[in-house]
């Protein structure tokens, strides 16, 4: 999910933006500004992923505001006039959206602020974690972990076409090293990544014909996590 704040000096424009980002998917606007002041103690205590900023304002015009900003948020332009659009793609702006602000056009800057996101990110072909066990530092790629087991004071983390790895740790201490986009905690003994789910059926997951149980504390999670 995208998470936005946007600051215009103009409540309208805000309220625009609200019901813009509401028929949107993979969008929330977290939070909506009149001030620049009070956006920018808000940013420093909760950083979001995008900026729709008007340029035009009484306080300090918005690229420099901009500029200004320690974090920087990937940034959409909002105004009415035009000739700003060259100086809203001096600093590398997303986009520049004309208000008043056709919802096919904030459509099309929503998609690309998910490509950028995309091809900035790290693919699961390279991400890894770094694992002590055996006296050495494993280092153990993401797509590789078949499912994780947890016994006692131990996880055993099983890896394609290669031996187990056994580590003295906890369960919640593995999760902690995971991403939760990619792996999920379906019993207080099993961690299984989320694209070699293969079905459900009752209170059981499947990876091919291997089964595995949802405990009961964490089937709630596990199917919201699934169905989304």
């Amino acid at each position: 999910m995208i998470k936005a704040i946007a600051i215009d000096d103009e409540p309208l424009a805000l309220t625009i933006l609200e019901h813009l980002c509401a028929k949107t998917n993979d969008i929330i606007l977290e939070r909506t500004f009149t001030s620049q002041q009070e956006a920018v103690q808000y940013l420093e205590k909760f950083p979001v992923d995008v900026l729709f900023l008007d340029i035009q304002m009484p306080e300090n015009d918005g690229v420099s505001f901009y500029k200004s900003l320690k974090t920087k948020p990937f940034v959409i332009f909002t105004t009415a006039f035009d000739h700003y659009a060259v100086e809203g793609f001096n600093v590398s702006a997303v986009d520049y959206l004309l208000k008043p602000i056709a919802y096919e056009r904030f459509e099309q800057a929503i998609d690309k602020v998910k490509k950028i996101r995309t091809a900035l990110s790290p693919t699961n072909e390279d991400q890894y974690i770094l694992i002590r066990a055996d006296y050495k530092l494993n280092k153990i790629y993401l797509k590789d972990i078949t499912y994780i087991e947890g016994l006692d004071d131990y996880v055993q983390i099983y890896i394609d076409e290669k031996s187990k790895i056994v580590a003295r740790m906890s369960m919640k201490a593995m999760m902690d090293q995971l991403p939760t986009s990619d792996f999920v905690r379906i019993h207080r003994s099993f961690i299984l990544p989320i694209q070699r789910i293969t079905s459900i059926q009752s209170k059981n997951i499947f990876i091919n014909d291997q089964e595995f149980p949802i405990g009961d504390t964490y089937k709630t999670t596990v199917m919201e996590l699934l169905m989304e």
